[in-house]
């Protein structure tokens, strides 16, 4: 089975956190150095600049509404965000996010166990979600295999090369 954790610093973020929001349309033409550069910048103009490769976003319900662009879960990997774990996910951004190789997990009761700065890790093949900060444990409904396959894999692109290479 395939087991992938991650462990990071928490950015807590609200409901209904859209795609216009984590990259603004008036930048998606750029191309992804440059887009990157503005993830989040209408909610926190600093963001792209602070994150640190392992991060980790901690969501409310509904994260990734909106348009169903794919550019919003890429930007979110490309500046180190280790993972998006959230109430809730609008499906497209889901998929989107699992296609591309940034994991997410859905978790009830993520957004008020965690506080921005906490520490987190989680086993996406096990649910086991941990506040390091606080020394609390959630349990969300893990990731199915064919999913873990594909995020180990680096994006489903990455695991049909892979496949297709043998």
């Amino acid at each position: 089975m395939t087991t992938i954790k991650v462990k990071g610093r928490v950015w807590k973020l609200g409901d209904n956190i859209d795609t216009d929001v984590i990259t603004p349309g008036k930048y998606l033409s750029l191309p992804m150095d440059q887009l990157k550069q503005h993830v989040l910048e209408p909610i926190n103009p600093d963001f792209a600049k602070q994150v640190q490769p392992g991060d980790v976003i901690v969501g409310g319900r509904n994260f990734g509404c909106g348009s169903s662009r794919e550019q919003a879960p890429r930007a979110l990997k490309e500046v180190g965000v280790a993972a998006v774990i959230a109430e809730s996910f609008a499906r497209i951004f889901f998929r989107n996010a699992i296609s591309i190789g940034l994991p997410v997990l859905i978790c009830e009761g993520v957004s008020s166990a965690f506080d921005e700065g906490d520490v987190l890790e989680a086993d996406l093949s096990t649910g086991e979600i941990k506040n390091l900060t606080k020394g609390t444990t959630l349990k969300a409904k893990p990731l199915p295999p064919m999913m873990l396959e594909i995020l180990s894999a680096g994006g489903a692109l990455e695991l049909l090369k892979k496949k297709f290479a043998q």
